[in-house]
């Protein structure tokens, strides 16, 4: 069965290291024969599409406005939803998993997401995410790319 991993992370103003490990997730899924899910820009998404390009994936990008053209090069499927930030909903619900990369409000709101429909969520250069009274919630703290690939792949099986 094809599992559907999405890469979330900042777009703009990702450092170098979210960038490389990012191309290191979307390379490690792509090898694994996983479709990487994207936003479809740049940042974190071009480099995760990238990476699984390299290693001969699949990539989609759920582009936020009305262009496929505003896709990174490395979509082998550019959709356009014209929904602004809410195709994050769309890209979570696609997802088997999500890995997040680094962190800014949109990874945020699909962290949340995917924590809120059940699907298996590892963090990498993330935030850490509390519940009310303090208690970590369940998104697995990734150490490495390797770690974040396994974590949710392993969840999968």
């Amino acid at each position: 069965m094809t599992r559907y991993v999405a890469v979330v992370g900042p777009g703009d103003g990702a450092t170098r290291e979210e960038l490389d490990d990012a191309r290191e997730v979307g390379r490690l899924l792509g090898a694994a024969s996983a479709v990487v899910l994207t936003g479809g820009l740049g940042g974190v998404m071009e480099a995760a599409a990238a990476g699984a390009k390299a290693a001969g994936g699949v990539t989609i990008g759920l582009l936020p406005g009305t262009e496929r053209s505003a896709g990174n090069e490395h979509l082998t499927v550019a959709i356009a939803t014209g929904m602004g930030e809410m195709r994050n909903l769309l890209l979570v619900r696609s997802a088997d998993a999500v890995v997040a990369v680094g962190g800014s409000w949109g990874t945020m709101s699909e962290v949340a997401l995917a924590m809120r429909t059940g699907k298996p969520v590892a963090v990498l250069r993330g935030w850490e995410l509390y519940d009310s009274d303090a208690t970590r919630v369940s998104a697995e703290k990734a150490g490495s790319p390797l770690d974040a690939v396994s974590t949710v792949l392993e969840r999968l099986s």
